[in-house]
């Protein structure tokens, strides 16, 4: 019997996501379970790794049951995965050693430091095109070889893998076989050679890092192996290079941005590697037939997850859709704007030691204007990357390819359109990150025969043009400058 569908896994940073997706591109079952966060210290953010793997499991087992499909009707499996969270596990037993520390985890901010006094930043940006910061993986892996009882003596020895989120799943899937990653996470390690397309043996020795953790790297886009049911697993990208393949991003000058727990723009810039000027990263946008091709980067870490904190810990909503309501039910914030610095600043700013702050607050600010400034924040985070991207490629933005749950705003979409003053396109499916990882296992094994053929997949919701001036939209800009560098360098 032919195989139908392609099951996408779609692990992020609040909840675990499984998506079945048939031959037209269409998503036709998901399921999804959210795992528990760990804040064990300020600016510390961990996973437990087993949840994330059991998470993951029991949504595939859900979206295979709700699309009345067994493993052998799967053509192959993608995954997509929250990028830079950091797992070390024993190679014989299987057992972490720590718990998974997430991305957005700033316990390294003095280590980073540190080797940015001892002037080998630039090393780092010219081999991986990164920053020496916090959010990467490599501080985090020697954060655990040098804080962990026995950790380093075992690395040494070559009993503990590392890998990020991927490596970890597809080495649970494949019944604990296969220990490779794909180009884009390698790529946002601070060990990998973006240029020469390896792991980086003088990176790995400044950092401590003995090379024998470290996975296979292999294409985004072919067979990595096969799962214990037997189904090829032939797809791994970040999430963030998912929704760039699954936005049908494949020309240079093509952006996107996704509004997820954090916003992450990209824009691709084909086979060179643009240097940034402008703070923002060089990163692997995919490898395909052993050729990379890269992106720019921009990262916002606190974006969806504003709305959450109105929700969880202020409690003046039940939901991101409440929230919405709130901030259509006034004409703007009154004047406050919010920086959500929770973990320290991303691209342009790189400053670990911001916190979140409220400013502009008068006797009448009531939770609307909170909830307004919440989802303008979001739009002011990614209109900075936006302007960025800009000066560094040369490249005029004609439009931005939307996606990620916060895109379902009205609001927010037309507000980011006022102040990019361009087209914003929300497609049908707002969740291309799996559909990236979904259009990769089926490029890499002939469900889809070429790229073209995954383009016609592709369709626009709601095309949001601006609709408001410059001249109403630079003031509200300068607003939040004047907020940002408030907030900048708190905790030093």
């Amino acid at each position: 019997m032919p195989r139908t569908h392609i099951l996408a896994l779609d692990q992020g940073t609040t909840s675990s996501r499984a998506v079945v997706f048939d031959h037209a591109g269409k998503p036709v079952a998901v399921g999804q379970r959210e795992f528990p966060q760990e804040y064990p210290r300020p600016g510390w953010v961990e996973h437990d790794p087993l949840a994330i793997w059991a998470s993951q499991w029991s949504t595939a087992v859900e979206a295979l049951g709700k699309a009345d499909l067994l493993p052998e009707d799967i053509a192959a499996i993608g995954i997509t995965n929250q990028r830079e969270t950091t797992l070390v596990w024993e190679r014989d037993t299987g057992r972490p050693v720590y718990p998974a520390i997430v991305w957005q985890d700033r316990r390294t901010a003095d280590d980073c430091a540190r080797l940015r006094a001892d002037s080998v930043e630039s090393l780092f940006t010219a081999k991986t095109g990164l920053r020496l910061d916090p959010y990467f993986s490599g501080t985090k892996i020697r954060w655990i070889l040098e804080n962990v009882e026995g950790a380093r003596a075992k690395a040494e020895a070559g009993k503990l893998m590392f890998g990020t989120v991927d490596s970890w799943l597809l080495w649970r899937l494949s019944g604990r076989t296969i220990h490779a990653t794909d180009a884009t996470n390698a790529s946002r390690t601070l060990l990998y050679n973006i240029h020469e397309g390896r792991w980086d043996d003088e990176l790995l020795e400044i950092l401590g890092i003995p090379r024998s953790m470290l996975p296979e790297v292999k294409d985004s886009s072919g067979v990595f192996g096969e799962s214990i049911e037997g189904i090829p697993i032939a797809g791994i990208a970040g999430d963030q290079h998912a929704a760039l393949f699954g936005q049908g991003c494949f020309s240079p000058g093509m952006a996107k941005n996704t509004y997820g727990t954090g916003c992450f723009m990209l824009m691709h810039t084909g086979d060179e590697a643009v240097v940034s000027r402008n703070n923002l990263l060089t990163t692997v946008a995919w490898q395909i037939g052993g050729k990379i091709e890269y992106a720019l980067e921009g990262s916002v870490f606190i974006g969806g997850a504003l709305v959450q904190w109105l929700r969880d810990e202020l409690q003046l909503v039940r939901s991101a859709e409440e929230a919405n309501q709130l901030a259509e039910s006034v004409p703007d914030a009154g004047g406050m704007y919010l920086v959500p610095a929770f973990t320290g600043l991303g691209a342009p700013h790189w400053d670990p030691y911001a916190r979140g702050a409220a400013f502009g607050m008068t006797r009448g600010t009531n939770r609307a204007h909170f909830c307004r400034a919440a989802l303008e924040a979001i739009a002011f985070q990614s209109a900075e990357l936006a302007a960025c991207m800009v000066r560094d490629s040369s490249i005029e933005l004609k439009e931005l390819r939307v996606d990620g749950g916060a895109v379902r705003s009205d609001l927010l979409m037309q507000f980011q359109a006022d102040l990019l003053g361009v087209d914003v396109l929300r497609p049908k499916d707002i969740e291309s990150t799996a559909a990236g990882a979904a259009f990769l296992a089926g490029l890499g094994t002939g469900f889809w025969k070429s790229r073209e053929e995954i383009q016609g997949c592709h369709e626009v919701e709601r095309v949001f043009s601006p609709g408001r001036p410059s001249s109403d939209m630079a003031p509200l800009m300068a607003g939040w400058r004047k907020a940002v560098e408030r907030a900048k360098e708190w905790e030093s």
